[in-house]
């Protein structure tokens, strides 16, 4: 993987995938980085679909889209569909497997499922799903260094909330050991 993210992060609305794609999205600012972060959904207030394209370089970027990304983050069935043929030749794909039963499997890109809603909702964690995968994905990318992802949680998770930036922590400390 060049240095470059080019990350797609997808579910259905509510799922957070828009919130996870902000967390990326800040992790590169916080190391002073080039990035763009470009949201798509459905009309629908709740479970429509929903999507964020996030680059994150070390050059200026062209383009807020992206059409082959060397990195998925799956919180459904069908954006899992929508997206796996599009991952560019040695991407990785994060998906929930307990909303992502069928993944089928692509011999040039690293395809890693983990039960992410169930890992948090035994963590007490509900609804974090979306933060567990991000920790999985920066496990196998490091595409920020740690500090910068710590510091993208810290800002993401509004200041009135202390209780879930904890919470958060939590959900990216289980992605990355998972």
């Amino acid at each position: 993987m060049s240095n470059d993210l080019k990350c797609v992060v997808a579910g259905f609305g509510g799922q957070g995938s828009l919130f996870a794609g902000k967390v990326i999205a800040t992790a590169g600012l916080a190391e002073d980085r080039e990035v763009s972060w470009m949201p798509s959904y459905g009309p629908e207030m709740r479970g429509g679909t929903a999507n964020c394209s996030v680059t994150l370089s070390d050059e200026p970027i062209g383009s807020p889209l992206i059409t082959a990304p060397n990195a998925l983050i799956a919180l459904n069935q069908p954006s899992y569909d929508k997206f796996i043929d599009a991952v560019a030749e040695g991407g990785v794909v994060v998906a929930d497997t307990a909303m992502v039963p069928n993944m089928t499997e692509r011999d040039d890109v690293t395809v890693i499922g983990l039960p992410a809603t169930k890992l948090c909702e035994e963590a007490g964690l509900k609804g974090l799903g979306n933060i567990v995968l991000i920790g999985q994905l920066w496990a196998r990318t490091a595409f920020c260094s740690r500090e910068a992802l710590d510091a993208a949680i810290a800002k993401c998770v509004p200041a009135s909330k202390p209780e879930k930036l904890e919470q958060n922590r939590r959900a990216i400390e289980i992605g990355i050991n998972a």
